[in-house]
């Protein structure tokens, strides 16, 4: 959508084909149906969120900025607000007026919305001249493939565009998801439905930590989930040729000391207990058993035979709970998807193909992906605004 808008806008005739009943399909569902739509920061900081090929997003980010995104919408009409993290959302929390803007200002410029599925690239002599849809051919002087990645393909996503790109002579780097929940070895199901908010996570490939945060995770019938989870899978990219762990900070406010002088008053008012019942004032009810276990503290023990050394023990467990995670789920789970057109192929002003005259991409089906926060779709908007205006210029 954005593409289209940025080449009417620049005077070119354009249509726009959508598979979908409506659009914006995935653009609806983001941020739990509020729409993160960018994060309102620098280039540094937005470049700084991209583990994958930012670089090659430098230019089409210092050309349409988040700051020129957030103009671009309330121009539309939707006001927005910024929230934690520098998190933007439109102020009516609905992704809908998001989708409605866009699509109000596509009529407004006469953009033809069809409703067919791109199959093929028609190429003659190294240029693009049209497009092959399910109903029809569509002559094309340029094209721009911008069908997304192939996470969530309830949504259209479903590596059509990939398939067409390497039928163009493109490569296609591994498809993978990213911003993905974590399978583990079984916690996660004997602790299913709890959710921990304001906890920190460390996240370890092998023995080396490689990422941490703060904020909420839930668990669940296969693994871990949850916005720190899917943050952090995002730096677990080597899986099967390393091993990961998560270790969770329960209680990031208090040092190791504090910590342990916390437990003394518990278990000085819990004395006469077993310590499986004395955990209850620190920790959720559903999590008591699981510490207890990990601990290795037998849980009828009574809480006035416990010695110092099993305490200072119990003080790593909730600094350091440990999760052994076995792999990420499957990329139809994931919010994103990692991997796409190798981005040495495309020009990086232009988003124009190096291999076919006439061909542009934009958005996740390049092979660049970043964390959650509205990074990602910052990269939609500025990618698509890059391929849409270049595109209009070739069209003439």
């Amino acid at each position: 959508m954005m593409a289209a808008i940025s080449a009417a806008e620049r005077g070119a005739s354009v249509m726009l084909l959508e598979p979908n009943e409506r659009l914006g399909k995935k653009l609806n569902i983001t941020g739990k149906g509020r729409c993160n739509v960018t994060n309102n920061t620098g280039l540094e900081e937005i470049m700084a969120n991209i583990p994958r090929n930012g670089k090659f997003l430098y230019s089409s980010f210092s050309r349409f900025n988040a700051q020129d995104t957030m103009a671009f919408f309330e121009e539309l009409g939707v006001p927005l607000k910024t929230e934690r993290g520098n998190r933007v959302f439109p102020v009516s929390d609905s992704a809908f007026d998001i989708s409605a803007a866009l699509e109000r200002r596509l009529k407004k410029l006469r953009v033809q919305i069809l409703r067919d599925r791109a199959k093929s690239l028609k190429v003659e002599s190294g240029a693009v001249t049209g497009v092959m849809g399910e109903s029809r051919y569509y002559p094309a002087e340029t094209v721009i493939l911008a069908t997304g990645g192939v996470s969530y393909p309830a949504t259209g996503s479903t590596g059509e565009g990939h398939r067409i790109a390497e039928a163009a002579g493109h490569t296609v780097t591994l498809l993978r998801g990213s911003l993905v929940p974590l399978r583990d070895f079984g916690v996660g199901k004997v602790l299913q439905g709890l959710s921990l908010r304001n906890v920190g996570l460390t996240v370890f490939e092998d023995s080396k930590r490689i990422y941490q945060d703060f904020g909420e995770l839930v668990f669940t019938h296969f693994g871990v989930s949850g916005p720190l989870v899917l943050s952090a899978s995002a730096h677990m990219r080597r899986f099967g040729e390393r091993a990961y762990h998560l270790e969770i900070d329960l209680k990031p406010a208090l040092d190791e000391q504090r910590l342990d002088r916390r437990l003394l008053g518990d278990f000085e008012k819990y004395s006469n207990y077993d310590f499986c019942n004395s955990l209850n004032d620190l920790l959720p009810k559903k999590l008591i058993p699981e510490i207890v276990r990990v601990s290795g503290i037998t849980a009828r023990q009574k809480v006035h035979d416990i010695t110092r050394e099993q305490r200072r023990g119990l003080v790593q467990v909730l600094k350091h709970f440990p999760i052994a995670i076995a792999g990420p789920c499957t990329v139809t789970d994931a919010i994103i998807t990692s991997g796409g057109v190798k981005v040495k192929e495309i020009d990086p002003a232009t988003m124009g193909s190096r291999l076919v005259r006439g061909l542009y991409f934009a958005g996740e089906i390049i092979d660049v992906d970043a964390y959650t926060g509205g990074f990602n779709l910052q990269i939609a908007w500025s990618t698509g605004r890059a391929a849409g205006i270049a595109a209009a210029g070739e069209d003439g």
